[in-house]
């Protein structure tokens, strides 16, 4: 009942995004529901576990686009205050896959009543010609199999959702060994002993405070020996465009690890793709091993390359805008960086894929336009949730440079320099990649 009034009093925007998860869920739906159809009609049990199989690319879409909408969900992120009404982390996860599971529902009830009245079990009138064939017009349709088929939405997707937001106890950057237990079996990370009360005996904040003040201060001169500055440095400089000077983000200390095995990966699908059109003249299925080799290794080198592109943008002494752009870039390279690889991994194999349309079966054209609108239209939101998210995490640091006078202009340049960079380094990637990965399914 709390998921249920949580979602209805949302914000517009967020009953979108929520809309958007139950559309998606609905086309799932369907196409689980028509390969249980071309089960019914043809005894072939090959060519329907192939069908259903293929149905893993928009379930697995689906489920990422819904965890993506539950990160940005407004209404379960911790707030202070909120454990004393009993809403703590672990009730706020179970809300969130509550309302995840209420969005796949509903998605999954619409195809359910689109696929019956398609079939003419509500008003009797079916669609004719090759629509029989994943309709299964006619026959009795097994109702637990069906329900089986789509609960595996909302069921995959809740899960998902509730093991991406499930509370985490943070550790610090000396690892889990530098962890030990204080008092009352509280952890603790520093390894200065307190007596009891220490931490409220008078002039203890006061000490803090200076040695904050004195690191304020030492700031500025660590800029000056070239190191990386900290958010919280301020400087009376303008840019060299003119602008006031600006508050990046903090530098990362370390870039995404996935970079390494993501090249890997994508060498190593590209090589069975070539070794594939050598040795024989259609594509078979080693072919479709290296595509989905190809595809792996796109999605994980995403966060690394982002990284990357946030660094080269700071190259060449930057000035406030490049700065400003490139650090953001490298701190939000995992958040955003990992859907804009799996777009790349889509487009491109939807590319190579093309070559593979099953002529002979008619049938399964308008399946397979669906199943490919699902899937690139799930990869696409989901970036542009994962832009949302990001834009949610530096509220503060946004509403912090507008306090220190950067113009909105100078924000905005930021935002477009980032998308052209990400632009000019994913999009010939994904070209080539797509080119290569045609070449031998082609044949």
């Amino acid at each position: 009942m709390l998921a249920l009034r949580l979602s209805l009093g949302a914000q517009p925007a967020v009953q979108v995004r929520r809309l958007l998860v139950a559309s998606a869920s609905a086309g799932t739906g369907f196409l689980l529901l028509s390969a249980l159809g071309h089960a019914l009609s043809h005894p072939d049990p090959a060519a329907s576990a192939l069908r259903l199989a293929w149905c893993t690319a928009p379930l697995a879409a689906t489920v990422y686009l819904a965890v993506a909408v539950a990160r940005t969900d407004p209404a379960t992120r911790p707030r202070p205050g909120l454990s004393a009404v009993g809403l703590g982390p672990v009730k706020l996860m179970a809300v969130s896959a509550a309302t995840t599971a209420l969005s796949c529902v509903l998605g999954s009830v619409l195809a359910l009543l689109v696929f019956l009245q398609l079939r003419g079990d509500l008003t009797g009138m079916s669609l004719g010609g090759d629509a029989q064939e994943f309709l299964a017009a006619g026959r009795p349709l097994p109702l637990p199999a069906a329900l089986t088929l789509l609960a595996l939405v909302p069921l995959s997707a809740s899960a998902a959702a509730a093991m991406t937001l499930r509370p985490r106890e943070p550790v610090s950057g000396a690892g889990r060994a530098a962890r030990a237990y204080g008092r009352f079996g509280a952890y603790r990370r520093t390894p200065v002993r307190e007596s009891f009360g220490a931490y409220g005996r008078f002039g203890r904040q006061l000490g803090a405070a200076a040695r904050g003040r004195r690191t304020d201060t030492e700031a500025p001169a660590r800029e000056q020996d070239g190191a990386p500055a900290d958010a919280a440095e301020v400087t009376g400089a303008e840019a060299a465009d003119g602008s006031p000077a600006v508050v990046p983000p903090p530098v990362p200390t370390a870039a995404p690890s996935g970079l390494p095995w993501g090249i890997a990966v994508l060498a190593v699908g590209l090589a069975v793709e070539a070794l594939t059109s050598r040795t024989s003249s259609e594509g078979g299925p080693a072919a479709f091993l290296g595509l989905a080799l190809t595809s792996l290794g796109l999605a994980l080198v995403g966060p690394g390359l982002t990284h990357l592109c946030g660094r080269l943008l700071q190259a060449v002494r930057p000035g406030a805008l490049r700065l400003l752009a490139g650090r953001v870039l490298m701190t939000e390279a995992a958040r955003i960086g990992r859907p804009l690889g799996v777009v790349c991994a889509v487009v491109s194999a939807a590319y190579a894929m093309a070559s593979l349309h099953d002529r002979d079966d008619p049938s399964a054209g308008p399946l397979v336009v669906l199943g490919v609108l699902l899937v690139a239209g799930c990869t696409v939101a989901t970036l542009l949730t994962a832009a949302v998210e990001a834009k949610q995490a530096h509220a503060d640091t946004t509403a912090s440079l507008r306090r220190l006078g950067a113009p909105a202009g100078t924000l905005r340049r930021a935002a477009a320099l980032r998308a052209a960079a990400l632009l000019a380094l994913f999009g010939p990637l994904t070209v080539a990649v797509a080119e290569l990965s045609a070449w031998p399914l082609g044949g």
